[in-house]
């Protein structure tokens, strides 16, 4: 695993709208997202530090107009509580780099009942077949 990275080197690193998602916990506007349409087979990662995060087959449209996902590949995110609209949400982070993803809500599909509604810029999608990059801590 590469040396953690500052907030001022994801800044350098990163374009701008994608910086604010994953380190300042923006949200894109909904149905912004080309991920949005995304139907081919393969992985979502993290767009800043590559980890894989979701896996296409567990990709639904739940019409909220953000990406979504019933389950998170084993160990990829964290959670925490966040209350900045006045009530309790859980707001998910990559597991690696802490990026802000987006939250999960209990209104998803089954088996899970889970909806991971993530910010479509803070994906990078990697068809199946093509190599996954390395990650970059």
């Amino acid at each position: 695993m590469p040396p953690a990275r500052s907030k001022a080197d994801w800044a350098g690193l990163l374009p701008p709208e994608v910086f604010r998602i994953l380190f300042e916990e923006d949200t894109e506007y909904a149905c912004s997202s080309a991920l949005l349409t995304e139907k081919r087979d393969g992985t979502f990662l993290c767009a800043a530090c590559l980890q894989p995060l979701f896996d296409s087959r567990v990709k639904y449209e739940s019409g909220t107009g953000w990406p979504s996902f019933w389950e998170a590949l084993p160990g990829a995110v964290a959670t925490k509580t966040d209350f900045k609209l006045g009530y309790p949400r859980t707001e998910y982070h990559c597991a690696c780099c802490g990026g802000h993803q987006g939250h999960v809500f209990e209104d998803g599909p089954p088996p899970s009942g889970l909806r991971y509604c993530n910010n479509g810029l803070a994906l990078v999608f990697v068809p199946r077949g093509e190599p996954l990059p390395e990650l970059r801590g």
